[in-house]
């Protein structure tokens, strides 16, 4: 007869991470498996999972990043990571806790390095195509390493980035560009949003519709601008149903974080992805250059853009390209982590 189950998910401080935290919760869920969540008090962490009834308990620890820290930063901030280890420590005894699942961040040391006190199989999750600070420490002593992007070491698993089942349901073979997308994320890029109005003109001189997420800092000059062109074009500062609006886009212009180029895998949208230059070890450069180099998108640093760019879109094989991209993806990116992670009992 195997032992009781009982899964500690960590880690967070942004929405990549916090969305593959939840959609392993999701898949534990559906088999009954009951798991408990720990977090940090910092980044995004209560936001998403305080009210999250999926989770049989929540626990958000005083905690803060290290790698960004100077001088006696670097020690309080090792000491609160400290501390917030006992307290993880004490929180995987008291719920008999058999698998800690790690998506990475800072907010996931304490209860992965009090995993390995305990002697309970740590599993990390990469999101990104170069490994994390904290991921690349810990990877020698988990069990398994799970990632979408080529990775290395005898313990990497590669296995499907999980994203909602949304974007696979609404995905679609795109034939021609009939409708561009730029899109900044939530919060925008001011780069992308530049450079959207840059070469906006030409691609209304080609009859190409334009649906623009600028977010909310840039909307009323995005909004103003747009008046002046006297260009009709979609602009919203966010929409929360990202789904509907890749759906209407034939192409997309966007940063390159891991959650979104692979909701635009699942989705077939093909794009031009900008990375974000300042991300951490340029880890969106190198999550672009895992599709440009297949072919399967276009890459141009935030320092290069210029209108020049447009021909090399315009020529860009949209068919062929929505086509292939989602064979690199399945929907079943969660379940085949827990499956992984359930034979280690």
């Amino acid at each position: 007869m195997k032992s009781k189950v009982n899964i500690a998910i960590s880690g967070g401080g942004t929405g990549g991470h916090l969305a593959i935290a939840k959609a392993l919760m999701q898949e534990c869920q559906k088999r009954g498996i009951p798991c408990i969540y720990i977090g940090s008090t910092q980044g995004q962490d209560r936001a998403w999972f305080e009210s999250e009834e999926g989770f049989s308990f929540r626990y958000f620890l005083p905690t803060q990043g290290v790698v960004n820290q100077k001088g006696l930063g670097i020690f309080k901030s090792l000491l609160a990571q400290l501390k917030a280890t006992f307290l993880a420590y004490k929180i995987l005894k008291k719920h008999k806790i058999t698998h800690l699942f790690s998506v990475g961040g800072y907010s996931s040391a304490p209860a992965s390095f009090a995993s390995l006190l305990s002697f309970i199989p740590l599993f990390i999750h990469e999101q990104n195509a170069i490994k994390g600070t904290l991921n690349r420490i810990l990877s020698p002593f988990a069990k398994k390493v799970f990632g979408s992007f080529e990775g290395e070491g005898k313990n990497f698993c590669a296995t499907p980035y999980p994203v909602r089942k949304e974007f696979f349901d609404n995905a679609r073979e795109r034939v021609e560009l009939k409708t561009i997308l730029f899109l900044g994320g939530s919060q925008g890029a001011v780069a992308i949003n530049d450079f959207a109005l840059q070469i906006t003109p030409l691609l209304h001189q080609k009859g190409i519709k334009i649906i623009h997420q600028s977010g909310e800092r840039d909307f009323e000059r995005l909004q103003n601008a747009y008046k002046e062109l006297a260009i009709p074009v979609n602009l919203f500062a966010f929409s929360p149903n990202l789904v509907e609006v890749m759906r209407e886009a034939d192409f997309c212009i966007s940063r390159a974080g891991a959650s979104s180029v692979w909701e635009m895998c699942a989705n077939a949208l093909p794009a031009l992805y900008i990375p974000y230059p300042y991300a951490a070890k340029n880890h969106q450069f190198y999550n672009a250059l895992f599709f440009s180099q297949k072919g399967l998108g276009l890459l141009c640093k935030q320092e290069d853009l210029s209108p020049q760019i447009l021909e090399g879109l315009l020529e860009f094989p949209i068919k062929q390209t929505s086509k292939t991209l989602p064979t690199l993806i399945s929907s079943n990116g969660a379940k085949e982590i827990l499956e992984v992670i359930l034979e280690y009992r």
